[in-house]
């Protein structure tokens, strides 16, 4: 990839307060110009080979991992080397050695780094999302949000990194100094989404290296391109060799063997519920030569309902809805993926939410439709899978198959109604642009069917009654409530983000907690 000049040295001293980035305006002219330029460039770059990164020094496979872009899968995003259990070590040895220098230094020469990188970031946006739009079907403003959440997480974990570098102990005894220090706590194994690629592996690894850790970085196969790109940056940065090595590979050997590994101390992990229920098992099991408890950072799925009640305002209800469940093809851990309605508007609201559905636009993410593929042809199936249960357990309302005359892995926004609680579309993550519809009875019904799956990521409620918000903010049990506005979108520093329940460890990325997770807190007592 390309190299820019080297990006200017950001001092903490004239540090502002955090502000999110602001979102692209792709309506503006020069916007949509910048975007199809970085669209071109990057097509350019289409088809690379690129190596493993481990210490700084670059290595080849025999096996590889083929990029490819789910709109037209015959298109090669990127090759890159595949890690095995023979990296392993090397890998490990890598961040161990780098570890000991990185983790000495300062917590303000950390936070000055991840600024740059912040910068250079923000300087390249366009590029950026660029490599989403292709590598993992993403429309340009879905990119554009994924984008700017990985600066705003590098922004704000600068800012947490220097508010713990100022830490003390809360109360001084007589006749002592004592001290609260926050402390790094080794090599961590940084294991990424491919559906939301730019933000979540760059957030979790921004995160550790702030924080004084060293990463081994094991990106999802489906979205390689986007974490080596990242990586490239930190290079320009100037990220000393080994801090963060990159290493794409199987999950079932190659990831097992560095949550297994002794030396490993940490593991951020962010995807489906039997991966990271996995993770943890393997983790919890001390083996010889693991002198500590290994610690699990883990964000898994959900089954996210938005509840909307007779007394709701419908349309922002139906909209809400919609944007929901089908943005970015209903694959995000966030998405609607059950709408409960009461029985007063239940005809009424599908009625709107059907004409609100059909109008959304399917396409090549290229040319910035509403909707793109789903991210594999694994997935693909899947889902048609999920919607022939659903033609039998309800009423399908809209959509319900693959798109024809695409090469891509296209499935229409799917709506199936008068599905059962219980039921397998009520109960099981689809992850796909499929949206199940119960009737409640009352809003006491709506709630318990809200909370009756295993999961407890996000949630909604569209209702004018302020008793009835008030309760579900009491009641209904998700890490992310959302009150007359969609469920997916969370804002770092607004919504730190992470789940209840099977959802994971409720991290609360992009709050003041996330950092504490990649820390050990030391107490010091000195007698005066």
């Amino acid at each position: 990839m390309a190299t820019v000049e080297a990006p200017p040295q950001i001092s903490t001293r004239d540090l502002q307060p955090f502000k999110n980035e602001p979102a692209v305006d792709f309506s503006r002219p020069e916007n949509a110009r910048n975007m199809k330029a970085a669209l071109e460039k990057v097509r350019g770059e289409l088809g690379r080979e690129y190596d493993l990164v481990i210490g700084g020094k670059r290595s080849k496979t025999s096996d590889k991992i083929k990029s490819l872009n789910p709109a037209h899968p015959s298109q090669v995003v990127g090759i890159f080397q595949k890690a095995g259990k023979e990296h392993v070590e090397p890998a490990m040895e890598a961040a161990q050695k780098a570890f000991q220098a990185w983790s000495h230094t300062s917590w303000q020469e950390r936070a000055e780094f991840v600024l740059k990188v912040a910068h250079t970031i923000r300087e390249r946006k366009f590029e950026f999302s660029a490599w989403m739009v292709y590598e993992v079907g993403k429309n340009w403003a879905e990119a554009d949000a994924d984008t700017a959440e990985t600066i705003d997480f590098a922004e704000f974990y600068a800012h947490e990194a220097l508010r713990l570098a100022t830490a003390d102990a809360p109360v001084q005894l007589p006749g002592e100094r004592d001290y609260l220090f926050y402390i790094p706590l080794g090599v961590g194994i940084v294991i990424p989404p491919w559906n939301f690629p730019g933000a979540i592996m760059a957030g979790m690894t921004l995160a550790s290296i702030v924080s004084g850790n060293t990463v081994i970085l094991k990106p999802s196969s489906d979205s390689p391109a986007i974490a080596r790109f990242f990586v490239s940056i930190l290079e320009e940065c100037c990220l000393p060799p080994g801090v963060v090595n990159f290493c794409p590979g199987a999950g079932g050997s190659f990831g097992d063997a560095l949550v297994a590994h002794p030396k490993t101390r940490y593991i951020a992990f962010t995807g489906s519920r039997e991966v990271g229920l996995h993770i943890n098992k393997v983790a919890a099991e001390q083996v010889p030569g693991q002198i500590w408890i290994k610690r699990t950072i883990l964000e898994m799925g959900g089954k996210d309902a938005i509840i909307v009640e007779a007394d709701a305002d419908i349309d922002s209800a139906v909209e809400g809805v919609a944007v929901s469940a089908f943005g970015f093809s209903g694959q995000k851990c966030s998405a609607c993926s059950r709408l409960i309605l009461h029985e007063k508007i239940y005809d009424t609201f599908l009625d709107k939410l059907k004409a609100r559905v059909e109008k959304i636009t399917l396409g090549d993410p290229v040319d910035n439709p509403n909707m793109g593929p789903v991210v594999n042809e694994g997935s693909m199936k899947s889902i048609l899978g999920y919607i022939e249960h659903g033609r039998k357990d309800g009423r399908l309302i809209t959509g319900g198959e693959r798109v024809a005359g695409k090469e891509g892995y296209f499935v229409q926004p799917t709506v199936i109604a008068d599905l059962k609680p219980k039921s397998k579309l009520e109960q099981e993550e689809i992850f796909g642009p499929v949206l199940a519809v119960i009737k409640a009875r009352d809003y006491d019904h709506a709630l318990e069917i809200a909370n009756d799956t295993e999961f407890g990521l996000t949630g909604a409620v569209y209702s004018g009654d302020d008793k009835k918000l008030e309760r579900a903010i009491r009641e209904f049990h998700v890490g992310n409530l959302y009150l007359n506005r969609k469920c997916t979108g969370a804002i770092v520093g607004a919504h730190p983000f992470g789940g209840f329940n099977m959802s994971g460890t409720d991290s609360k990325a992009g709050g003041p907690d996330y950092l504490l997770l990649f820390t050990q807190a030391k107490s010091v007592g000195k007698k005066l």
